[in-house]
């Protein structure tokens, strides 16, 4: 089995109308996906925030040779162990612990999009960090004025709170002010459940 120490190659996000053209396929067999990360965030706030190094889609793990077939032709890397990248063999079932999959049109193309791969039991989304945090899966994203699905900000700011980047600070404080009490008070609660006392909690609640 082939592996290759991270970073491996260089990034060249895909632009976001293309990511959403390739997984609109998903759509027809009934696996949901959302734009994730940074991106996510930007769609929430209605603005451009930041630099962008990649573009992450989220799947649901139990989907996730869906992919394959969206971006067919295409290279598919998965990082197992994290840290560490090796090729996805068609057909192969990515087990618990794999959560990323680096993909691009060819061999000598650079990194185009990455997968995210995220937990469920039945209609309800598990997070990967902590299984006591969950919601039902229609609730787990939005959807842009241009139809593209994205995670909801205060599920991705709860992934970002766990060791907060300063590009993860900047995030949060862009969506800080649109997050409605709802989102905060479930923010708050996710947090504070899977991390302990946090600082983003204080200014959720204040």
């Amino acid at each position: 089995m082939t592996h290759a120490r991270v970073p491996f190659g260089r990034w060249e996000p895909a632009p976001l109308p293309d990511v959403a053209a390739s997984f609109s396929g998903l759509k027809d067999t009934g696996s949901p996906w959302w734009v994730a990360g940074g991106l996510a965030i930007e769609l929430a706030v209605g603005r451009r925030i930041r630099a962008h190094g990649d573009i992450d889609v989220l799947v649901l793990r139990r989907d996730q040779l869906a992919v394959q077939r969206v971006l067919a032709g295409w290279e598919w890397w998965a990082a197992d162990p994290p840290g560490m990248l090796r090729p996805w063999a068609a057909g192969e079932y990515l087990p618990l612990g794999v959560h990323d999959i680096w993909c691009r049109p060819g061999p000598d193309a650079p990194w185009r999009i990455q997968v995210m791969l995220d937990e469920a039991c039945g209609e309800e989304w598990v997070s990967r960090r902590d299984s006591r945090v969950r919601r039902p899966l229609g609730a787990l994203g939005l959807t842009s004025g241009d139809g593209v699905p994205f995670l909801a900000p205060e599920v991705q700011l709860y992934y970002k709170a766990g060791t907060p980047r300063p590009k993860d600070e900047m995030d949060f404080d862009a969506a800080l002010p649109v997050l409605v009490e709802r989102q905060r008070r479930w923010l708050v609660d996710a947090i504070t459940t899977t991390y302990g006392s946090h600082p983003w909690a204080e200014r959720l609640l204040g």
